[in-house]
């Protein structure tokens, strides 16, 4: 990418920032978009892909940053002066339309320079429609580029989903335009429909030779149709690369557990290019310090089966699913379960050896470490922070201090301190963490919004909804994504210290 001309770029999205209602949908994002590439917007709901998608068509406006076209700013630009058409998840197709008035609609209203000379020999332009004849070739054109040539009679209401999206799209590019915007164009599509529409929105592609910009929450919807893909997560760009870059090397264990299947494990380096996890050290590629904290990420399809005695890690095989083009089998190791893809199948019970090659592990920074908060303490000698409050104990934050009967601090020098609104930095593990399906439980409350399996736990993130404060937990316990619980963490399981400027008052 670094070598990229400028004259290459068609879009240019340069530190973007959407903020509704206090909240981030999009933030800071910085990117490109070559002219005539096929990229890929990727991740969950609520992660800032459409918004941005909006602000390339126009239907929004960034509340800072900047959108470029060909070099030109055109942030503030409406939509109908931009080269750019969209094709939506709903089709909005005209149902009291034929195929070909639909197609034809917005070539009606269009007019275009039209240069004249007159009797004196001066050139001038005037803008007019297009003539019947012009319109004709356009709609037949774009019919046949969605293979839809002889339908141009059929009402609209007697087409399937997926003839109804094609449609659509024929209206879309029958204005030429440089850049088509496709904003989960295959949601309302069955499995089987949106595989082959898959397909020919490629093909499409290819024939048109145009910017085809595309969002989706489907990882192989994008892995099979993209040049490149942008993973979206809570508005920020987490990877853009080519779709076999971000499956082979994730950035983090986001990318990792979004795109495919993985597993994602704790592990320690323990020396250089040796990690260790699963109790074993394994020869690796990356290089990290020693004895950092790092999370390993093992696609099941690079994991060997052995005979125990043959294997770096020996298990239990705990179950056995034939998917069709490979059997995927879990195997218990330790306390630990890892999934292993193969053409080879397994019998339940079974004790196995399994081999993993320094290129299959890939390393990654821990994205989280340990919580950290802004806090305070309350006049109730509670701290406040992550959107809760939380009983505590105010005394460690003074060596050997005491509370006495109405509450106040008193140090070992005697000095008699009342705390209400000390500011203090906070920390939590992960693991002092529980999480309870009765929010009024906890100190805080808040959605999950993001579960990852770690091999023997899973890593959770509850979000609060005032500031949107993130607890990130490791659980045994299965969760589903958006329960809405109370967060408990145990007085002698939050560690506190006084900030900086307090101390030096």
């Amino acid at each position: 990418m670094a070598n990229l001309k400028k004259d290459e770029k068609i879009i240019e999205i340069v530190n973007v920032t959407k903020i509704f209602d206090d909240t981030a949908a999009v933030d800071d994002v910085s990117l490109y978009v070559r002219k005539g590439e096929f990229i890929t917007f990727l991740g969950p709901s609520g992660c800032g892909k459409t918004t941005t998608l909006r602000m390339i068509a126009g239907f929004d406006l960034p509340t800072s940053g900047k959108v470029l076209l060909n070099g030109k700013d055109i942030t503030n630009l409406p939509p109908n002066k931009r080269p750019v058409n969209t094709v939506f998840q709903r089709y909005a197709l005209f149902p009291h339309y034929n195929i070909y008035d639909n197609v034809a609609f917005g070539l009606k209203l269009k007019k275009i320079p039209v240069t004249y000379v007159n009797d004196k020999g001066e050139t001038y332009t005037k803008m007019q429609r297009l003539t019947r004849k012009e319109i004709d070739e356009k709609v037949k054109n774009a019919l046949a580029v969605v293979d839809l040539e002889g339908f141009e009679k059929r009402s609209v209401s007697t087409l399937s989903g997926g003839q109804q999206q094609r449609v659509a799209i024929a209206r879309a590019i029958v204005n030429e335009p440089e850049i088509l915007l496709l904003d989960e164009p295959l949601g309302a599509l069955d499995l089987k429909m949106r595989k082959e529409m898959q397909i020919e929105l490629k093909e499409m592609h290819k024939k048109l030779g145009i910017t085809f910009i595309y969002v989706t929450h489907d990882q192989e919807e994008a892995l099979t149709m993209s040049d490149t893909i942008v993973v979206m997560k809570d508005g920020k760009i987490q990877q853009i690369g080519t779709p076999t870059s971000i499956y082979n090397e994730p950035a983090n264990a986001f990318v990792a557990d979004f795109i495919g299947d993985s597993n994602i494990f704790n592990g320690t380096m323990v020396g250089e290019r040796l990690v260790r996890f699963c109790n074993h050290n394994f020869p690796c590629l990356d290089d990290f310090e020693k004895n950092e904290k790092v999370d390993v990420v093992v696609r099941p399809e690079d994991i060997g089966m052995t005979t125990p005695e043959n294997g770096m890690l020996r298990g239990k095989v705990i179950s056995v699913v034939f998917k069709g083009v490979h059997y995927e089998i879990t195997v218990k190791v330790g306390k630990t379960e890892v999934v292993v893809q193969s053409t080879e199948s397994r019998e339940t019970g079974e004790t196995i050896g399994l081999i993993i090659q320094p290129d299959g592990i890939h390393i990654m920074k821990k994205e989280f470490t340990v919580n950290r908060y802004d806090g305070y303490i309350t006049k109730k000698n509670t701290v406040a922070f992550g959107d809760g409050e939380f009983e505590c104990d105010v005394t460690s934050l003074y060596p050997n201090s005491v509370l006495d009967e109405e509450g106040y601090l008193i140090t070992a020098d005697g000095e008699k301190l009342d705390l209400t609104d000390t500011e203090v930095n906070v920390e939590v593990e992960f693991k002092d963490i529980e999480i309870s399906d009765n929010a009024d439980e906890g100190g805080a409350q808040g959605h999950i919004v993001s579960i990852i399996y770690k091999g023997d736990h899973y890593q959770v993130i509850v979000r609060t909804e005032e500031n949107e404060e993130d607890f990130v937990l490791d659980t045994e316990d299965l969760w589903n994504e958006n329960d809405y619980v109370g967060v408990k963490i145990a007085p002698d399981k939050i560690r506190m210290t006084l900030k900086q400027e307090t101390k030096q008052k």
